[in-house]
Parts: structure tokens; sequence; C-alpha cells
């Protein structure tokens, strides 16, 4: 029954992947208002229905890592060795990110994506859930000790530097710029100031 339910599992995830290859290369090629949900469906040899069941909608094909960011986010906080400060852990997992959507071939995509209300407002609407998301692993880690508000706040701050860095010429550079004004924010929000 695992090696059934396993060929299964990498089967729904070779099918999710080549749709949205084939919609990110659609878009690129046509233009994102171009495409419509069936042209992707069709050009990946799915039906709309199958499509649907891997992305709740067509902006979610752009940003088809979005799930896997925000777990990874998470497990910054959740996987972190026992007595290993919060900050660092942040900050590598997003210089990670950054480095991922920077990295070669990524422009385009952004391109499309600044110039796309649709796909900036789904992109807006999906930092927004990685704060909370954050916020809720910070507020879940019975070590740290913040209020509600605090544990927000440092996860706003984190997923805002995300941007500020995916955005600057140097990103790396900007990551750099950005965690120490985190790191103090988080010196005056904790009340241990030992993790």
């Amino acid at each position: 029954m695992t090696v059934q339910s396993g060929r299964r599992e990498r089967k729904k995830a070779a099918t999710r992947q080549k749709i949205a290859d084939t919609a990110l290369r659609l878009f690129l090629e046509r233009g994102y208002d171009a495409v419509g949900i069936r042209d992707v469906a069709a050009e990946a040899d799915v039906a709309v229905t199958t499509l649907f069941s891997h992305f709740a909608s067509k902006e979610a094909l752009v940003f088809e890592q979005d799930e896997d960011f925000e777990q990874r986010l998470t497990r910054a906080v959740t996987d972190r060795a026992p007595h290993e400060p919060l900050i660092p852990a942040l900050r590598r997992e997003i210089l990670a990110l950054v480095r991922h959507c920077t990295a070669d071939g990524a422009a385009p995509i952004w391109r499309m994506i600044d110039t796309s209300p649709a796909l900036r407002k789904y992109d807006d609407s999906m930092r927004l859930r990685h704060a909370d998301a954050l916020a809720t692993a910070i507020a879940a880690d019975p070590h740290l000790a913040l209020s509600a508000t605090a544990g927000r706040t440092i996860a706003r701050f984190v997923i805002d530097a995300y941007s500020l860095a995916r955005e600057a010429p140097d990103p790396e550079a900007a990551v750099d710029e950005v965690f120490p004004m985190i790191e103090a924010a988080w010196e005056i929000a904790s009340p241990t100031r030992s993790t």
C-alpha cells in the first residue's frame, strides 16, 4: 500500500509541476492577461477540474511555491536548535528565499507580477498570510514568551525584509541592512532577550 500511495503522490506532484511550468511559460510568452485557465489546461493536457484540484486560482499558478515558502518560514521557528536564537534562524531562511527569488531567470517573472494588478494583489495577500503563519509559529514557541502584538510585528518585519531585499539592487546587502533593525526590535520586544 505504501508503494502505491508513494507512486500516487509522485504522480500528483509531477502533474502539479507540469501545470505550473506550462502556465508560467504561457504567461511569459503571451502575457498574463492574454492566457486563460482553459489555455493552460489544454497546453498541459489536463482537465480544467484537474488544474483547479492543484491550484485555487489563476494567480496561484504564478506563485506555485507559496505553500513551500510559508512552511520554510514556519520551520525556521519550529525546527531550529533548542538554544538557537530566533532572529538569526529567520535571517538565514529569508536570505535563502531571497536568493531563490532573485536567481537567474526570475527577473521576467517579477516584471510580469509587477505589471499585473491581479498578481500584485495576490502577492500582497500572500505576504499577509505568510506573516500570519510566521506569527502563529512564534506565538506557539513557549521559549519566546512574546505578546501577540510583538510576535505579529516581528513576523511582519521579517516578511517585509524579504520583499525589500527581493526588490533591492543588491538583495543580500539589503538583508544585511534590514536584519540588524529586526534584531533591535526583537531586543525591545523580547522579555528574556536570550532566545
